[in-house]
């Protein structure tokens, strides 16, 4: 058998939807929720019994615990540093440990529910395990999530995909800021662009996302580069796309309009509903707001330069 890790999140009971949807990001698989605030009242709708285990009653109400496991080739400290870094971002109190679980099953039989997925009106994402799926005509982008985040079933990609979709034109030169997996960039090179550019603060992230713009074909025309933000970027771009946090967009925004055209569209997003306006004051100072979408608790927002 294999050895995985374990990481148990500890977070208070109102945050665990935020919490789980974070750490979802983490890995591409399923996460397991143990949340108690409401026991009596869930085990009475769907057993109709009021007669609960002891210990189950013993469990701590005001806390939630969120399980993810992490494949032996991966390593915990990444993941731990991400989900501290987003968890602190959105104000969310957290604990987190570790542990080491013996289950070979956990290596392969996640990737049954990872599924091709239509998104917008042109783009397949496709997992590169799947080939019994029909593109109906679209572009077909090919993933190897692993450890670095981006796998198109979240709802901050997803939407990030869709507005790609929409404001992108043949030719277009992209940033990917925070590129993960590199999942945006590949897609608006799918889509039409000329060239991108992605950077991302992991190197993990960087190493995946150079090995999805090979699985794809287009690693002549998509550069990644390590570091900080735009810190080392240079030139102008016509679609520059951040999905990262908060925090990170508003100080991304103080300065991103050096790369910027006359008609660049500045899209944002893994932005959580409840900082939204937040973010909108934020970049409003410099910005117009073209578009704002939710979904599930998330937004994504357009703008160009005022």
């Amino acid at each position: 058998m294999s050895e995985w890790t374990e990481i148990k999140i500890s977070v208070n009971s109102r945050d665990v939807d935020k919490a789980g949807d974070i750490a979802n990001m983490v890995v591409p698989y399923g996460i397991y929720i143990e949340d108690y605030s409401a026991l009596e009242s869930e085990v009475e709708e769907i057993a109709h019994i009021d007669l609960i285990d002891e210990d189950l009653l013993l469990k701590d109400r005001d806390k939630a615990l969120i399980h993810i496991y992490l494949e032996p080739e991966n390593n915990p400290a990444e993941a731990l540093a991400f989900l501290s870094e987003r968890y602190t971002a959105e104000g969310i109190e957290h604990n987190l440990d570790t542990a080491v679980t013996l289950d070979e099953d956990w290596r392969n039989n996640w990737k049954k529910f990872f599924n091709p997925v239509p998104v917008g009106k042109k783009l397949m994402i496709r997992p590169t395990w799947r080939d019994d799926f029909d593109a109906d005509g679209r572009a077909v982008l090919n993933i190897d999530p692993g450890l670095a985040f981006g796998t198109g079933s979240h709802e901050t990609t997803r939407l990030c995909l869709e507005m790609i979709e929409k404001y992108l034109k043949a030719g277009d030169t992209v940033l990917d800021v925070g590129c993960g997996s590199g999942i945006l960039a590949i897609a608006a090179l799918l889509l039409g662009a000329s060239n991108a550019e992605g950077v991302d603060i992991d190197e993990l992230a960087v190493k995946t996302a150079r090995e999805n713009a090979e699985l794809n074909g287009v690693s002549d025309r998509f550069s990644v580069i390590c570091g900080d933000l735009t810190e080392k970027i240079s030139g102008k771009f016509d679609l520059i796309v951040a999905n990262i946090v908060a925090d990170a967009i508003i100080s991304l925004s103080k300065g991103v309009k050096e790369f910027m055209k006359k008609d660049t569209v500045y899209i944002m997003s893994g932005i959580i509903d409840s900082r939204a306006d937040e973010v909108v004051d934020a970049v409003s100072r410099d910005f117009e707001i073209i578009e704002r979408v939710e979904d599930g608790g998330w937004v994504c927002i357009a703008a160009k330069a005022k």
